[in-house]
Protein backbone atom coordinates (compact mmCIF):
# COMPACT_ATOMS: atom_id res chain seq x y z
CA UNK A 1 0.00 0.00 0.00
CA UNK A 2 1.24 3.81 -1.04
CA UNK A 3 1.69 5.69 1.91
CA UNK A 4 0.98 9.88 1.51
CA UNK A 5 4.52 10.26 0.79
CA UNK A 6 5.07 8.21 -2.50
CA UNK A 7 4.64 8.34 -5.76
CA UNK A 8 5.17 6.57 -8.61
CA UNK A 9 7.31 7.53 -11.41
CA UNK A 10 7.71 5.20 -14.38
CA UNK A 11 7.55 1.40 -12.57
CA UNK A 12 9.66 2.76 -9.54
CA UNK A 13 8.07 4.08 -6.26
CA UNK A 14 9.95 7.05 -5.27
CA UNK A 15 9.21 10.02 -2.36
CA UNK A 16 9.48 13.24 -2.83
CA UNK A 17 11.92 15.45 -0.36
CA UNK A 18 12.41 18.96 0.48
CA UNK A 19 15.75 20.07 1.67
CA UNK A 20 16.05 23.20 3.12
CA UNK A 21 19.18 24.74 3.15
CA UNK A 22 19.80 26.76 6.51
CA UNK A 23 22.80 28.53 7.50
CA UNK A 24 24.18 31.77 9.07
CA UNK A 25 24.17 34.61 6.31
CA UNK A 26 27.77 35.82 7.09
CA UNK A 27 28.87 32.16 7.13
CA UNK A 28 30.40 32.87 3.51
CA UNK A 29 31.57 35.78 1.51
CA UNK A 30 31.31 36.72 -1.39
CA UNK A 31 33.79 34.51 -2.94
CA UNK A 32 32.73 31.70 -1.22
CA UNK A 33 29.01 32.28 -1.95
CA UNK A 34 29.38 32.55 -5.65
CA UNK A 35 31.45 29.23 -5.78
CA UNK A 36 28.45 27.54 -3.79
CA UNK A 37 26.25 28.95 -6.30
CA UNK A 38 27.92 27.09 -8.97
CA UNK A 39 28.13 23.96 -7.00
CA UNK A 40 24.83 24.15 -6.34
CA UNK A 41 23.79 24.12 -10.25
CA UNK A 42 26.45 21.43 -10.45
CA UNK A 43 24.83 19.38 -8.21
CA UNK A 44 21.01 20.10 -9.12
CA UNK A 45 22.12 19.56 -13.33
CA UNK A 46 23.69 16.21 -12.19
CA UNK A 47 20.44 15.45 -10.07
CA UNK A 48 18.17 16.34 -13.05
CA UNK A 49 20.32 13.81 -15.32
CA UNK A 50 19.33 11.06 -12.67
CA UNK A 51 16.04 11.83 -12.77
CA UNK A 52 15.83 12.96 -8.99
CA UNK A 53 15.99 16.63 -9.80
CA UNK A 54 12.30 19.12 -9.32
CA UNK A 55 13.30 22.38 -8.27
CA UNK A 56 15.86 24.46 -6.73
CA UNK A 57 16.60 28.03 -6.13
CA UNK A 58 18.66 29.91 -3.44
CA UNK A 59 16.64 32.55 -1.11
CA UNK A 60 17.38 36.46 -1.03
CA UNK A 61 18.52 37.59 2.50
CA UNK A 62 15.84 37.69 5.57
CA UNK A 63 16.32 41.18 5.53
CA UNK A 64 14.15 41.18 2.19
CA UNK A 65 11.81 38.79 4.19
CA UNK A 66 8.22 39.39 4.48
CA UNK A 67 6.08 37.47 7.27
CA UNK A 68 1.81 37.41 6.66
CA UNK A 69 -0.54 36.05 9.53
CA UNK A 70 -3.95 36.14 9.69
CA UNK A 71 -5.69 36.69 12.79
CA UNK A 72 -9.43 36.80 13.57
CA UNK A 73 -9.90 37.82 9.55
CA UNK A 74 -7.11 40.58 9.62
CA UNK A 75 -3.65 40.19 7.47
CA UNK A 76 -0.77 40.99 9.86
CA UNK A 77 2.05 41.75 8.25
CA UNK A 78 6.23 42.11 9.87
CA UNK A 79 8.95 42.53 8.16
CA UNK A 80 11.31 40.37 8.00
CA UNK A 81 11.14 36.61 9.05
CA UNK A 82 8.62 35.14 11.42
CA UNK A 83 10.86 33.61 14.11
CA UNK A 84 15.01 34.83 15.42
CA UNK A 85 17.48 32.12 14.66
CA UNK A 86 20.60 31.53 14.39
CA UNK A 87 20.52 30.17 11.39
CA UNK A 88 18.36 31.24 8.31
CA UNK A 89 16.76 29.66 5.62
CA UNK A 90 18.55 30.08 2.69
CA UNK A 91 17.43 28.16 -0.04
CA UNK A 92 15.83 24.68 -1.35
CA UNK A 93 15.87 21.83 -3.05
CA UNK A 94 13.09 19.47 -3.95
CA UNK A 95 13.89 15.65 -5.53
CA UNK A 96 12.83 12.38 -5.74
CA UNK A 97 14.63 9.82 -4.00
CA UNK A 98 13.90 5.72 -3.67
CA UNK A 99 13.96 6.61 0.54
CA UNK A 100 15.50 8.33 3.21
CA UNK A 101 18.79 7.04 2.80
CA UNK A 102 18.73 8.29 -0.55
CA UNK A 103 17.41 11.77 0.12
CA UNK A 104 20.84 12.00 2.75
CA UNK A 105 23.11 10.73 0.45
CA UNK A 106 22.08 13.46 -1.89
CA UNK A 107 21.72 16.33 1.16
CA UNK A 108 25.17 15.53 1.97
CA UNK A 109 26.13 16.76 -1.59
CA UNK A 110 24.37 20.09 -0.99
CA UNK A 111 27.14 22.98 -0.59
CA UNK A 112 26.15 24.78 2.10
CA UNK A 113 25.87 21.52 4.13
CA UNK A 114 29.31 22.19 4.67
CA UNK A 115 28.77 25.27 6.97
CA UNK A 116 25.04 24.89 7.48
CA UNK A 117 22.71 22.50 7.93
CA UNK A 118 20.06 20.20 5.76
CA UNK A 119 16.86 19.84 6.71
CA UNK A 120 15.18 16.52 5.16
CA UNK A 121 10.97 16.66 4.60
CA UNK A 122 9.27 14.32 3.27
CA UNK A 123 6.44 16.21 1.09
CA UNK A 124 3.54 15.08 1.51
CA UNK A 125 1.33 14.42 -1.86
CA UNK A 126 -2.80 15.53 -1.69
CA UNK A 127 -5.25 14.60 -3.86
CA UNK A 128 -6.54 17.76 -6.12
CA UNK A 129 -3.03 19.64 -6.51
CA UNK A 130 -2.31 20.86 -10.12
CA UNK A 131 0.00 18.45 -11.75
CA UNK A 132 3.49 19.17 -12.58
CA UNK A 133 3.89 20.59 -16.21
Amino acid sequence: MRSPFDFIKGRETFMRYMLLVYLEEGALNEEEREHCYVESAQLARDLSTSGKYVASGPLHPVSTATSLRVRNGKRLVTDGPFAETREQLGGYYIIDAKDLDEAMSIAERVPPAKVGTIEIRPVLEIEGLPSQP
